[in-house]
């Protein structure tokens, strides 16, 4: 499964127009079937699909646990179709989804307890973790097209994942640890996108102390993050960040 394409287009430089290649996003549409029912669908780039799968059903408990990664089958063609097959104890409560553009929501109220986690990075460490994610993101940097996610320790980066869709990023990389039976506590979670309360709500379901990005948060994302715990940092650009809620995890000395 490719990311990208590469097409003819016309580009403007200056006063003349030009014939150049030119990558592009590839999106195609994902049906997921649990048990040969169909559940929901959405949009995505197509990569670490098992990955995206079960970051967002444990993320959105929709199960229990993880899926082997034998009982999940990926056929793909003009869409991709996702054959999940389960015990029904791995089952959780059948939920009504709507769906987004790259997003899914699950129509239920969420419950979260607060994140005591003592993990702390320093103002450099910080800036060292966003340089190594930039160079990561090869993607953004060949279609302009994509959003990143990733997950770091007080040292580099662990998982990472880019998709089209910035909660696809992020469930890619809950699902990428969760296969590598990677602990969440002392953990960063760093993202390209605005930090919404869908992605905040994410890192609060696994207990992920920091979230950073280089953009700027939504005020329900600062609620959310002092409500549950969650360290929010924006604008990680050079020297220069804001820290919104708790803190106490970001100093200025290594």
């Amino acid at each position: 499964m490719v990311p990208y394409i590469k097409r003819k287009i016309i580009r403007k430089k200056g006063p003349s127009f030009e014939e150049t290649d030119d990558f592009i996003a590839v999106e195609k549409k994902l049906r997921v079937f649990i048990n040969r029912k169909e559940f929901i669908s959405l949009y995505c780039t197509p990569l670490m699909i098992k990955e995206l799968v079960t970051g967002l059903f444990l993320t959105e408990g929709v199960l229990a646990d993880k899926i082997p990664p034998d009982r999940i089958d990926i056929a793909n063609g003009n869409e991709i179709r996702v054959d999940i097959h389960v015990d029904k104890d791995i089952l959780k409560e059948n939920l009504d989804v709507s769906r987004c553009l790259c997003g899914i929501t699950f129509q239920k109220k969420r419950k979260f307890t607060k994140i005591n986690d003592n993990f702390s990075l320093s103002v450099e460490t910080l800036n060292f973790i966003f340089q190594e994610f930039q160079q990561k993101s090869e993607l953004f940097r060949l279609t302009g097209c994509f959003h990143s996610a990733a997950l770091a320790d007080d040292r580099e980066i662990i998982a990472f994942a880019e998709d089209i869709g910035r909660h696809n990023a992020v469930d890619k990389v809950i699902g990428c640890s969760i296969f590598a039976d990677v602990s969440f506590a002392g953990k960063l979670m760093v993202v390209s996108c605005r930090i919404s309360s869908e992605i905040i709500s994410k890192c609060a379901r696994w207990k992920i102390p920091i979230i950073a990005s280089r953009a700027a948060p939504t005020g329900l994302a600062i609620d959310i993050a002092e409500k549950t715990g969650v360290t929010l940092v924006g604008f990680v650009r050079g020297d220069r960040l804001n820290v919104y809620t708790n803190t106490q995890r970001i100093t200025a000395a290594t």
